[in-house]
């Protein structure tokens, strides 16, 4: 019967259709990124290639190329685009890492540990200058312009992040506004530049940034969630990590809400104050998954979704359109 059930069960979402259509797109950007890694400075290549060889799912680029392909492209100018922003997320992901202590990164030892804090800023400050090389070259001053603000929005979101850390009475519309900044700006710019490169209508270019946004705010959503829920597999990187350097995600923080009086010293204890032994994850995760906040947290990364399918209806070429609804779709099947 079990067998019976889950052949009866729709199919996972899958980026196949998308993956399929940019294959001869992203080897280019791929073929980009590979040249622009290199440098005569033998721990740069070797650093950026330790992230960048990983096995990211290389989804903000891949944002980039189906919105210049949705919108008509005609030249493949986009690519430089796509593998610009994928050197924009590797940054931050270098620069993240050692803020925050990380010790796994796509599921390898985080760069810092191998060559240290300093190499792994300052290979950062080399990925994002190649970005803005690449952006350069592309020729598309609206196209620069996106991406460099999408540049600086991010890392304001950092810095808010940071500042608001262990901070268990943030509001919810806070949060929505620090991954917003961190994590879907990204999102949205690649799918806003890539649109403007292939000359989109202002329209259209407006729906494009409106589904990479939506979309960047459930992935983030999800990967919150997973947090609390998934294995190491699934993240690439510990499971509880948010919890260990008292990250004030959506789920923590309905959690906290929800336990009310009761549980006020624990959390003051170790996310405030960061005062944890080893048995409090596994307590913590009770407490998210008992009061309904996992869920709720991915109900939440669900209407997000819904809504970067809703900005495309009717835009742009119908494959490329539903290949990028299945990103979508893809961006909140992730739960554990």
């Amino acid at each position: 019967m079990e067998a019976a059930a889950a052949s009866l069960a729709p199919p996972k979402p899958s980026v196949e259709r998308l993956l399929a259509l940019a294959e001869r797109d992203m080897a280019g950007v791929d073929a980009l990124i590979l040249e622009h890694m290199e440098s005569s400075v033998p721990v740069i290549p070797a650093l950026a290639e330790h992230l960048i060889a990983a096995g990211g799912k290389r989804l903000r680029p891949l944002m980039a190329v189906a919105a210049a392909r949705a919108a008509g492209a005609k030249t493949v100018e986009f690519r430089k685009l796509a593998a610009a922003v994928e050197f924009i997320h590797t940054a931050t992901l270098l620069h993240d890492d050692v803020v925050d202590s990380s010790s796994l990164r796509r599921g390898k030892v985080a760069a810092h540990l191998i060559w240290g804090a300093p190499s792994s800023v300052l290979v950062g400050d080399f990925l994002f200058a190649r970005a803005f090389e690449l952006m350069v070259s592309a020729g598309s001053m609206r196209a620069l312009d996106i991406l460099a603000r999408a540049s600086r929005v991010i890392s304001e979101g950092e810095v808010l992040q940071l500042t608001r850390a262990h901070e268990i009475g943030l509001t919810e519309a806070m949060y929505l506004e620090i991954i917003s900044a961190k994590t879907a700006e990204l999102f949205a710019a690649a799918a806003e530049a890539g649109a403007v490169s292939a000359g989109a209508s202002d329209a259209s270019v407006r729906a494009f940034r409106s589904f990479g946004m939506n979309v960047g705010i459930a992935f983030q959503l999800v990967d919150d969630a997973l947090d609390y829920s998934g294995a190491s597999g699934e993240l690439g990187k510990n499971p509880g990590d948010d919890f260990r350097e008292g990250k004030a995600t959506l789920p923590l923080l309905l959690a906290v809400a929800r336990t009310g009086a009761s549980e006020a010293a624990f959390w003051d204890r170790t996310v405030e104050r960061l005062q944890q032994d080893e048995a409090d994850f596994a307590r913590a995760q009770a407490l998210v998954l008992s009061t309904g906040a996992l869920d709720a947290t991915m109900d939440l990364a669900y209407d997000y979704a819904d809504r970067a399918k809703l900005a495309l209806k009717g835009v742009g070429d119908p494959a490329w359109r539903v290949a990028l609804c299945d990103l979508a779709d893809v961006a909140v099947s992730r739960s554990a």
